[in-house]
């Protein structure tokens, strides 16, 4: 019983990984983001940055997820820490929008879509639908380490 909830919270947890590391690369890496020569320069360069950091980082969490020997309980809880502290900072940035003039999308990136279910709204916004989805699974995953 231990191995099958600490197997499944390390699925849970590394799904919730690549979503803050691997996913971003393959979204913001192109013309909407990284070559979008709508942005300036220097946008250019963090969105860049800020990628590769996140890759980096994922692939940190990732050993720290399978990596073999001891403390793989606290392992398992730093990993999931590290990805609470890269979706709790989308949603301040989310929340913080109005102090910076800032957007959810752009005219020439990943556009609203129709909602699947249109009783909160009638578009959902890509970014905060694949966050809010993927911070479910990566708090599935932090309390299936915990049982």
């Amino acid at each position: 019983m231990i191995f099958h909830h600490i197997l499944v919270a390390r699925i849970l947890i590394t799904v919730a990984t690549l979503g803050w590391s691997a996913i971003p690369v393959r979204a913001d890496i192109n013309a909407t983001h990284a070559t979008n020569p709508a942005w300036t320069p220097h946008a250019r360069f963090h969105v860049v940055w800020q990628v590769s950091s996140y890759a980096g980082f994922g692939m940190i969490a990732l050993a720290l997820i399978w990596w073999p020997g001891a403390f793989e309980i606290d392992r398992l809880y730093f990993a999931a820490l590290m990805g609470a502290v890269i979706y709790a900072s989308f949603f301040v940035a989310l929340a913080a929008m109005p102090l910076y003039d800032g957007a959810t999308h752009d005219k020439n990136g990943y556009l609203p879509f129709n909602a699947p279910m249109p009783v909160i709204a009638r578009k959902w916004d890509a970014n905060i639908t694949a966050f809010s989805v993927m911070t479910v699974i990566l708090a599935a995953g932090a309390i299936s380490t915990a049982l």
